[in-house]
């Protein structure tokens, strides 16, 4: 059994916002999340956002920066931050800011040196639910998952895979199609090794293309996003237009790649999570 750690508790809008520490076993290291539980019943489920943050970010820069924390509060939703990568001095890492610590891309890794540790996707989709869901007031049906840039990615992947976990799914400025990109290419040679058919179950372009997604998407895109042409949005665009699904891809106008985007929209993305979790 795996022992949580409590590291802090703050109250936030009359909320607790909690961050802890455990030993992961599918990440062979210390691993550290924090989880937003807002004002509720006695014996009241909460339904749950997850929030993936993106390359160089920790589980602090959503919890601290976004303030989703208000609006979670106001429509009483619990919002767990996990970290983007393993870490720790026994863990491998790489000079560079988009691979290793920092940059484990949502994938369990096939490769030396890094699949000792960078298990991503086994530690969010079965990891820390088997942690938290039974530790915390939490409503199992009623689940949903965003994210930012390289955490919008792996939301996106997270949620087409597993529709029957993740009601709804939304992104700011996701990596978009990374099998075709820089952000994608090299972290998926170095992760998943040369063999490229292996790459595809991480890219949501093909897997929403191939497979479809019963939820309904949301996507804000920043017109004056730096990284625009590493993130490719126009490929899940052209996939929305033919999937009539009520899917968004929304282009804000003069916003860039920062929290002070993220911020400005995530009223609208908790409401709407909220609105089509049934």
């Amino acid at each position: 059994m795996i022992e949580l750690k409590q590291i802090s508790k703050s109250k936030c809008y009359e909320g607790d916002q909690f961050v802890f520490s455990h030993h992961s076993e599918v990440c062979n290291c210390d691993m550290t999340f924090g989880i937003y539980i807002p004002v509720h019943e006695t014996n009241e489920k909460l339904r749950l956002i997850w929030f993936l943050s993106g390359l160089t970010c920790t589980h602090e820069n959503a919890m601290v920066k976004s303030g989703i924390q208000r609006w979670a509060s106001e429509e009483k939703i619990a919002v767990i931050f996990p970290d983007t990568s393993p870490r720790g001095e026994a863990v491998p890492d790489d000079n560079s800011f988009d691979l290793g610590q920092g940059a484990g891309f949502y994938v369990d890794s096939t490769e030396n040196p890094w699949k000792k540790n960078f298990q991503m996707w086994s530690y969010i989709v079965d990891e820390i639910p088997n942690l938290v869901l039974s530790k915390f007031p939490l409503d199992q049906e009623k689940q949903s998952i965003m994210g930012h840039s390289m955490g919008g990615l792996g939301a996106l992947n997270i949620a087409i895979r597993n529709p029957e976990i993740y009601k709804t799914v939304s992104a700011f400025a996701p990596i978009a199609n990374p099998t075709k990109g820089i952000w994608g290419q090299k972290q998926f040679e170095a992760y998943l090794g040369k063999e490229t058919e292996n790459w595809k179950k991480y890219d949501p372009s093909i897997l929403l293309n191939e497979q479809g997604y019963k939820g309904k998407i949301l996507i804000d895109q920043g017109t004056k996003d730096d990284f625009l042409k590493n993130l490719m949005p126009e490929a899940l665009e052209k996939i929305f237009n033919n999937r009539n699904n009520g899917d968004q891809l929304r282009y804000q106008k003069d916003y860039d790649h920062s929290y002070f985007f993220v911020s400005s929209f995530l009223k609208d993305h908790v409401r709407w999570h909220k609105d089509n979790v049934k």
